[in-house]
């Protein structure tokens, strides 16, 4: 192990997060760690790849969090500032503006600022990265807090029609970075025809473009606050590994996560539930690429969860095998 190269080590630590051995992941980052501040970059990384935390104690200091990575990111590990308070003695995070309203109410938080280029508007003794907390808390699955809803306690359910069919979310588009975690539209699409769903777009950003306006709700949404409150109106969010899943799971809504193949490490490996949400189920492509599996198996659950599906089913294959004389 000790001749190995940053990279072998960054390998090794993702296989001990895949594979639920914490405590062996938090061992290598003390080496990766070390060996940061021992070398001098020639260049700057992106923001989001870099290292802030530099070892130093939390217990009785001025903390300052920083969430450089994506809006999910921040969703998924704000849980952490709560134990992160109980040993520190004063938190400041600074996370993206249109995030704020939901962190607003996150037990922890002494201080809440957007989060910007320049200089923090606060004092501090530690800088911190929000993706170093479990590592500088050595958090473990069985200290992992899961306990939901954990954001937008506040946020109140959008009015739901009446209808008694369920209503289920809509979200086939992940960030343009990694296309593989999007499913082609003209495959989610097939679910609508289930018309024992109430089924509702939530998705955002250019892809909500090419959704055919018949064949679904697309709820306003223009910011985070009214998506949480859409959420928390569902009773079933499918959708793609991205921010909305997140927001979901720390909702504490029903969620199913639709996932690569090659999945972020943060899914771990041949589970289908997972320790970070816990309503969330994942539904993984059994081969790169394979979306059409997955949601051949999505109806298929579908028609469990909601017998309904089902029945319409059943019935229309009975009617098919009638001949049309007996129509």
């Amino acid at each position: 192990m000790y001749d190995l190269t940053s990279s072998q080590l960054a390998a090794l630590w993702e296989g001990h997060m895949r594979t639920g051995d914490w405590e062996a992941a938090w061992r290598v980052s003390d080496r990766l760690s070390l060996r940061r501040r021992h070398e001098r970059l020639g260049h700057p990384l992106p923001r989001h790849l870099q290292s802030v935390w530099n070892g130093e104690s939390l217990a009785g200091k001025r903390v300052l969090v920083r969430c450089y990575h994506g809006l999910g990111d921040t969703i998924q590990f704000i849980r952490f500032i709560a134990p992160l308070r109980r040993r520190a003695d004063n938190v400041i995070l600074c996370a993206q503006p249109q995030l704020l309203p939901l962190l607003d109410t996150v037990p922890g938080i002494d201080t809440l600022l957007p989060l910007h280029d320049g200089v923090p508007a606060a004092e501090y003794d530690v800088d911190i990265e929000i993706m170093e907390l479990a590592y500088a808390l050595r958090i473990t699955l069985e200290t992992l807090p899961a306990v939901v809803p954990y954001v937008g306690r506040s946020t109140t359910a959008a009015p739901r029609e009446a209808d008694s069919r369920p209503h289920v979310g809509l979200v086939w588009q992940s960030g343009t970075w990694d296309p593989r975690r999007s499913v082609p539209l003209e495959l989610i699409q097939q679910l609508t025809d289930i018309k024992e769903i109430r089924w509702k777009v939530l998705q955002r950003g250019p892809a909500l473009a090419a959704w055919p306006a018949h064949s679904a709700e697309l709820p306003a949404i223009t910011t985070l606050m009214e998506e949480a409150a859409q959420l928390r109106a569902l009773d079933l969010l499918i959708s793609v590994d991205t921010f909305s899943a997140h927001l979901a799971g720390a909702l504490g809504v029903r969620t199913w996560t639709l996932l690569p193949a090659a999945a972020d490490w943060r899914w771990m490996d041949d589970r289908e539930d997972t320790p970070w949400y816990p309503t969330m189920r994942l539904f993984r492509q059994p081969e790169p690429g394979d979306w059409k599996s997955v949601i051949l198996r999505l109806r298929k659950e579908l028609e469990l969860l909601y017998p309904p599906c089902a029945t319409r089913r059943r019935v229309s294959q009975e009617l098919a095998q009638t001949p049309d004389i007996e129509r």
